[in-house]
C-alpha cells in the first residue's frame, strides 16, 4: 500500500513539475512590455515566481518527502495563477484576434 502511495505522489509531482515548467517557459518568452500593457506585475516578478515554483517542483520530484508537499502545493498554485490569469491577459493585450472581441466573446 505504501509503495502505491509513493508512486502516486511521484506521478502527481511530475505532473505539477510539467505545469510549473510550462509557466516558466511561457513567462520567459514574453516581452516585458506585454506585462505592463496588460497591467500585470513585472516580468521579473513573474519570472521569479514561476522560477521558484519550478525549483520547488524539481526538488519535490528528486527528493520526495511529505515535508515538501505544502511547498509543492504553493508552487503549483503560483504556476496555475500565471497560466490562468496572466497568460490570457498578456495574449489579449497584444491585439491578436478580431477587433470587436470583448473579454467574454464578440460584442
Amino acid at each position: 500500500m505504501i509503495m502505491i502511495q509513493n508512486y502516486l505522489y511521484l506521478a502527481l509531482g511530475i505532473v505539477a513539475l510539467g505545469i510549473e515548467l510550462w509557466a516558466l517557459l511561457d513567462c520567459a518568452r514574453r516581452k516585458p512590455a506585454d506585462f505592463e500593457r496588460a497591467y500585470k506585475r513585472t516580468k521579473g516578478f513573474w519570472l521569479g515566481l514561476t522560477g521558484g515554483a519550478a525549483a520547488v517542483g524539481v526538488l519535490s520530484v528528486v527528493i520526495p518527502s511529505l515535508s515538501l508537499m505544502l511547498f509543492q502545493l504553493a508552487a503549483v498554485i503560483a504556476a496555475c495563477v500565471y497560466l490562468a490569469d496572466v497568460k490570457p491577459a498578456i495574449g489579449s493585450s497584444r491585439g491578436r484576434g478580431n477587433s470587436n472581441q470583448g473579454p467574454y466573446g464578440p460584442w
